[in-house]
């Protein structure tokens, strides 16, 4: 037996409040996780064609750089589980 996956419930799936909000609260979690050695990020989330989406933004300034703030996401994508 094969398995095939329900593409189209997958798809409704990934579209519903709860999964934007799990979403949201993994996104915010980076974003605290990240900011805890000082910086500041931000969120965006958003429902995309297929499915939500969200982004952790830094600010260059306050790490130096963009390694500082790569260093920082990372940081935020450990302390995020």
């Amino acid at each position: 037996m094969r398995f095939r996956p329900n593409r189209n419930g997958i798809n409704s799936l990934m579209k519903t409040p709860e999964a934007g909000a799990e979403v949201q609260r993994v996104a915010e979690r980076i974003k605290a996780a990240a900011e805890s050695d000082g910086g500041e990020f931000r969120t965006d989330s958003a429902l995309g064609a297929r499915r939500w989406r969200a982004a952790v933004i830094g600010n260059y300034e306050k790490q130096g750089n963009a390694e500082g703030t790569r260093r920082a996401l990372l940081r935020g994508l450990d302390g995020a589980d």
